[in-house]
């Protein structure tokens, strides 16, 4: 549990919090951990955050607190059990959730303030689906995994290749069996975001009418979210990117956090990544 060696996780303490936490804030993003050696729940969080540390490269770090070692800090940030995780940003403390969090509701958590793998920000969007034809694409994949039932990258490679031709009941099916290490992989993780996309989509009004619905109704939220998500789907992201925000600054509760939810798996889709840094920053000053 400690963080030797790592060179985005290290060990925090009272009489360096200011330096080693607060003034580094201001530069990046900092997590803290709050643990102990004896806490089990801390033995499968920690772990968990101190690999996406090093896979999102520097994009936060992270800072562990002994709760044993440092009573001090503790009570100053009324820890009360372990693990508690806070998020300190720009000097400021802005967020924290008590308890361990599977790996993809970390990834939500940090998507949420803007903090995404900054590896993944530097490969090109085309990495993401295949780029040859699709449907040629679907076909071979086919053959690799029927020659090769055991690899699980392939069946991730085939699931995304089915989602690009639209063959989302086979490729969720897909998804749905990947091991632990590719379910939570990046490409795995948008791929489920675009699902939810779908299937929100299911079944809405035509275009026109969801339109006539908010111009009679600028408060209907539900119209707002499906010509939303439509928009985002039909390529016309930052028409769908403001139909959210709308969501958002009218009622940031509605249907459990529906806006900032889609928002978040938008951001997972959407390959513009000048679009999408200008829509987290709104969506950021209208949640902090």
């Amino acid at each position: 549990m400690t963080a030797d060696a790592k060179p985005h996780v290290f060990d925090a303490t009272a009489d360096r919090f200011q330096d080693d936490v607060l003034q580094r804030s201001l530069q990046v993003p900092v997590l803290v951990d709050f643990w102990a050696e004896w806490c089990g729940p801390c033995k499968t969080l920690g772990p968990i955050l101190e690999k996406l540390a090093d896979q999102y490269g520097g994009a936060f770090l992270l800072a562990k607190v002994d709760v044993d070692k440092e009573q001090q800090l503790a009570a100053a940030f009324q820890v009360r059990s372990i693990p508690t995780v806070f998020l300190v940003k720009d000097g400021q403390l802005v967020d924290g959730f008590p308890g361990a969090m599977p790996e993809g509701a970390l990834r939500e958590f940090l998507a949420s303030h803007g903090i995404e793998p900054r590896a993944a920000a530097e490969e090109p969007a085309a990495a993401e689906l295949p780029a040859s034809d699709p449907h040629e694409t679907v076909v071979r994949l086919r053959a690799d995994v029927a020659a090769n039932p055991d690899d699980d990258a392939l069946k991730l490679d085939l699931a995304l290749a089915l989602l690009a031709v639209g063959a989302t009941v086979e490729a969720e099916h897909l998804l749905d069996a990947l091991p632990a290490n590719l379910a939570t992989d990046d490409r795995t993780e948008r791929a489920r975001a675009h699902l939810r996309l779908l299937a929100a989509s299911k079944d809405a009004p035509a275009p026109e009418v969801l339109e006539a619905a908010i111009a009679a109704d600028p408060s209907d939220l539900r119209a707002r979210h499906l010509l939303a998500v439509q928009r985002l789907l039909g390529g016309r992201e930052a028409d769908g990117f403001e139909q959210l925000i709308d969501m958002l600054s009218r009622d940031r509760q509605y249907e459990d956090g529906l806006a900032r939810r889609t928002l978040i798996d938008a951001f997972r889709v959407v390959a513009d990544e000048d679009l999408v840094s200008r829509y987290r920053r709104r969506m950021s000053s209208l949640l902090f």
